[in-house]
């Protein structure tokens, strides 16, 4: 039977711990110590930025790529002290990127896909966007996320890569737009006075534009009623507040100058059939 000596264990362990004790208590002290630098860099310099007037798109997504470089530096900090030779480290980083890189396909994707946002600019931080069906103003656009919050203050954050992937329509990117809205008249009513009348609503309003000029047409022969379009320009801004206003001025001036806005009906004829001779 093999004695075990526990002199031999107790002398391996305390020259174990000798040896790599420091290095080790070391390596964590320095990957602590540079996870606190990395949030002090972000912060930093996003005051920085944000004082210097750059970009609101561009500030976030820099002070996110220097918190990770700060962490990074950190990391090799920490694996050099614990004796990792140069070439070994360029070794192990290698293997490990590639690791991460098929195991992180998507992270990756989400890096590359904020800095194709950043570089052509599809929208800015503070513009009213739709994304692939999801709508609402841009809060950040982060490294790896870009960030809304819809009319009803619901914030979605979405993956960079997701963003990059789909249609965006951007509503804040000129400084105009069209109010598009469909106005059904009876078709007994004569349609050129309800245009007029429309026009007279339409020229009334200081915010509609004159160029481009507005347009009211007869637009369709719908089953109760026939719609006029009606198609109004005004500020961006200005947008909603126009249309809402602009519906309503219309249907209070049709009604008060005797025109009728039809609700969807049928008209039913009852024929009676003949009795038949005997």
């Amino acid at each position: 039977m093999e004695i075990i000596d526990f002199e031999e264990i107790y002398t391996q362990i305390t020259d174990l711990i000798t040896t790599w004790g420091p290095k080790v208590v070391g390596a964590i002290a320095v990957i602590i110590v540079g996870r606190i630098a990395a949030g002090w860099s972000r912060q930093g310099l996003r005051r920085v930025l944000d004082r210097s007037k750059m970009d609101a798109t561009l500030a976030p997504f820099l002070s996110s790529l220097a918190y990770y470089l700060v962490l990074a530096f950190s990391i090799l900090a920490a694996l050099q002290l614990l004796g990792l030779q140069t070439t070994s480290l360029v070794a192990l980083l290698g293997a490990v990127a590639l690791a991460i890189g098929l195991a992180l396909q998507g992270t990756v994707s989400d890096i590359a896909s904020g800095a194709m946002l950043l570089a052509f600019r599809p929208f800015s931080v503070g513009q009213y966007v739709e994304i692939g069906g999801t709508e609402g103003t841009v809060d950040g656009i982060a490294l790896f996320t870009t960030t809304l919050n819809t009319q009803d203050n619901v914030r979605i954050i979405m993956p960079n890569s997701s963003v990059w992937g789909q249609m965006i329509k951007n509503y804040a990117a000129n400084d105009t737009r069209r109010v598009d809205l469909l106005i059904g008249v009876s078709y007994a009513d004569d349609l050129s006075k309800a245009k007029a009348i429309i026009e007279q609503v339409l020229a009334a309003d200081d915010r509609v534009l004159a160029e481009p000029a507005p347009v009211v047409a007869v637009y369709e022969l719908a089953e109760s009623s026939v719609n006029l379009v009606v198609r109004p320009w005004c500020k961006r801004e200005e947008y909603w507040k126009v249309r809402w206003d602009i519906t309503q001025r219309v249907k209070e001036e049709l009604e008060a100058q005797g025109c009728t806005i039809p609700f969807p009906q049928q008209d039913v004829h009852l024929i009676q059939a003949r009795a038949e001779v005997a």
